[in-house]
């Protein structure tokens, strides 16, 4: 048999040699392949079952009591206010009050020098006098000429002349009265008292000046500040509920101050004023307050709540869990497994930074009030401890605007993205 040669044989080692890498080569990726592979997709696997957790601030639905009032924008007007005049001319010798002294109705104030009125009175008294003798005399002559008459002395003429003359002294003598009674009522007028009761303002003339009925400022202003009334606006669509609550009783008004935070009485309302502005829409109400500590000034501005009625018995939670989206509004209600679940709500009432809900919840569930930016149903969430959920939940729901709008700035934020 012949030998291969050397040149053969070492071709065909070469040969072997490649084909062991190859088939070496292709183990190893194949390898490496399976094992990154699997470490890939058992990582990957890891990452993608995880559930990143939302922390948001809660609270719990309630069953209370939901106080239906209106707010309106009102001031303070005085019961009464009364710019004290004199009703003669006369100089001012004399004034009794002290200015910002309260007073009573009938109570002295000032009086006028009467000593001109008191001659004008001794005068028409003196006429008087004259013209009543004169007046007696005529009435003794008519008696005797109605005798002369009926003997045929005299004429019918006489006679009647001398009735005429009696007639006319009588009314002399009532024209005197009547001058008398004038002169006294001045007299009357020399001591000014007050009208009404109240507090009395700041003197407008001083002792010394003469003063005349026709002066415009006045000695001085009385305002009645015991009772005080308040006159503010509501929008005209409340108009015709609040004129059937009050036909059944008194409806009660709070007063508060400009920043709507301080109570600062409590009234009634007593009218609806006739007609409505309609420049603004809205109509003119009264409410009437007793000001024992003259806390309410006149022309002082203040926020007032009218309260209607009260709803008993109300599904209520705050009014920044609320949410308003394509299909209405809706909340985020924390389930038992910690998840939050899309929940749509009907709301019967809105008041301040409360809402009842009439569907879709229960009492006692936990609803979402901050972080529903972040949620969509199913998501784990991890409640936040209640102090930082009832700052962040006040935060967010709190306030009057808040409130009104029915849900803080992250409420209305997850509202807008719903919406678009």
């Amino acid at each position: 048999m012949r030998k291969p040669s050397r040149h053969k044989l070492v071709q065909t080692a070469l040969i072997c040699a490649c084909f062991a890498l190859m088939l070496s080569g292709c183990g190893h990726t194949s390898a490496d392949s399976k094992q990154k592979g699997g470490g890939g997709g058992g990582k990957g696997g890891r990452g993608g079952g995880a559930q990143t957790t939302i922390p948001v601030a809660v609270a719990k639905a309630d069953v209370r009591d939901l106080p239906i009032v209106l707010n309106g924008l009102g001031s303070v007007d005085a019961f009464n206010t009364v710019a004290v005049k004199s009703r003669i001319d006369g100089q001012l010798i004399k004034v009794n009050v002290k200015e910002g002294q309260e007073v009573k109705q009938g109570e002295l104030l000032a009086e006028i020098d009467p000593r001109p009125y008191e001659v004008q009175l001794s005068q028409a008294q003196a006429t008087l006098f004259k013209d009543q003798a004169a007046l007696k005399d005529a009435r003794l002559n008519l008696e005797r000429f109605q005798q002369l008459y009926k003997d045929g002395v005299i004429s019918k003429q006489q006679f009647d002349t001398q009735g005429s003359l009696e007639a006319q002294l009588d009314g002399a003598v009532r024209a005197d009265q009547a001058q008398i009674d004038t002169v006294k009522l001045n007299l009357a007028y020399t001591r000014i008292t007050a009208p009404v009761s109240g507090r009395i303002g700041l003197r407008q003339v001083d002792v010394g000046n003469m003063v005349h009925a026709s002066d415009p400022n006045g000695l001085l202003v009385i305002t009645q500040l015991q009772p005080i009334a308040v006159i503010f606006s509501l929008p005209q669509d409340n108009l015709q509920a609040v004129s059937q609550h009050m036909s059944k009783g008194k409806l009660a008004v709070d007063a508060y101050s400009r920043d709507d935070q301080t109570k600062i009485a409590t009234g009634f309302l007593t009218t609806i004023d006739n007609q409505i502005d309609v420049t603004t829409g809205t109509g003119k109400l009264k409410a009437v307050f007793e000001n024992r500590d003259r806390s309410l000034w006149p022309n002082q501005f203040v926020n007032i709540h009218l309260l209607l009625e009260v709803k008993k018995n109300n599904t209520v939670v705050p009014s920044a869990a609320i949410q308003r989206g394509p299909q209405g509004t809706y909340v985020f209600v924390v389930k038992p497994d910690n998840t939050a679940e899309m929940r749509n709500v009907a709301i019967s009432i809105s008041q301040a930074n409360l809402t009842a809900v009439s569907q879709g919840l229960k009492p006692g569930e936990l609803v979402v009030t901050d972080g529903q930016d972040k949620l969509q149903p199913g998501t784990k969430v991890a409640v936040r401890e209640p102090d930082a959920g009832g700052q962040n939940g006040g935060q967010s729901g709190g306030g009057r605007n808040g409130g009104r709008n029915g849900g803080g700035r992250n409420g209305g934020q997850a509202s807008d993205g719903q919406t678009q």
